[in-house]
């Protein structure tokens, strides 16, 4: 048989080595350089640690350094639009939040991203109850004593959140409308400043997640008055939650999650989605969580995509019903 040219096998070698589809995303060996997660808040966040308690271990799974990078601001809007800057290869993810997807499209007049196509999910970390805390010198021990004394003071009483549209400010809203109270909110820029002015005694109360708060408790600088979730938390099973204080149907339970640019491979989540339900599987991972009053999840992209449908029309019927408007 005559051998073929260089010039006649060319065409072969060509097509073998391209994609289908001109791309250039090789599923067997994504990824290839280092994972950036964009966290919408400031560090010390319950995002920021979470993203930080599973980035060492899902380094390790991927093969490639995992790098937070803190984008706080407009309530997660920063991060989201840095995420759709960067090339859709799977490298660049965003810690997703309940107030990013599920509230601000209900409270603002225009985004500057389509949430429902421009954002795909990759997996739901864990849920995430809020608590109800205050500055330890406020005179109430309670939640009952807390609306007691705000109805004595009005507007004297307020409250921080990491940010306009946040799960944090719309819960303290929710309290506020549920309650007959006026409380008076203050937005910040992350959990961290919000948590320094409320222990310095610039705020007096938040809805902040306990992964990022329980220290402060234990230390009596913040006193825990109610959970708010359906049920109370394993591990603090001596605190009530905020409808067994007399404020029925209040569980603004949030959620925390990461989310690709559109056009991601399809390869690419399913990787990043199967390394880190395994991350969150391991002991040391799974029990830091719960033990900071999270639930792991690790779910699958499908999942996460009909979660997300239920979960904006829950808190879109939150808003409509408490007459929640942005500030």
């Amino acid at each position: 048989m005559k051998p073929r040219s260089f010039l006649s096998v060319l065409p072969l070698l060509l097509a073998t080595a391209l994609p289908v589809g001109g791309g250039a995303f090789a599923a067997d060996v994504f990824p290839t350089k280092p994972i950036r997660i964009l966290v919408g808040f400031a560090p010390g966040g319950s995002n920021d640690i979470v993203a930080r308690l599973i980035a060492p271990r899902l380094s390790e799974q991927l093969g490639q350094q995992v790098i937070i990078d803190n984008r706080p601001g407009a309530g997660g809007n920063i991060a989201a639009s840095a995420l759709l800057s960067a090339a859709p290869d799977g490298h660049t993810l965003m810690m997703c939040t309940t107030g990013t997807l599920s509230i601000q499209p209900h409270l603002l007049k225009s985004m500057p991203f389509n949430p429902d196509t421009d954002i795909l999910p990759v997996t739901q970390i864990a849920n995430a109850p809020y608590l109800l805390l205050v500055n330890a010198d406020l005179p109430a021990k309670n939640v009952k004593e807390l609306i007691a004394y705000a109805k004595a003071k009005p507007g004297v009483i307020n409250f921080a959140s990491s940010g306009n549209g946040t799960g944090g400010h719309l819960a303290g809203e929710m309290l506020k409308s549920r309650a007959n109270i006026d409380l008076v909110h203050i937005a910040y820029k992350g959990t961290g400043q919000a948590m320094t002015d409320l222990l310095g005694g610039q705020v007096a109360m938040i809805f902040d997640q306990p992964v990022s708060s329980m220290s402060y408790v234990r230390s009596g600088k913040l006193r825990v008055l109610a959970v708010a979730s359906t049920h109370r938390l394993a591990s603090m099973p001596d605190v009530p939650t905020v409808a067994e204080s007399g404020i029925a149907n209040f569980d603004p339970v949030t959620w925390t999650g990461l989310c690709a640019a559109k056009g991601t491979p399809a390869a690419a989540i399913e990787r990043i989605q199967r390394e880190t339900a395994k991350v969150l599987a391991m002991p040391e991972i799974s029990q830091r969580l719960l033990q900071d009053g999270l639930e792991p999840v690790g779910s699958t992209p499908e999942k996460f995509r009909e979660f997300l449908v239920a979960d904006k029309r829950k808190w879109g019927t939150v808003i409509k019903d408490s007459n929640i408007k942005a500030e």
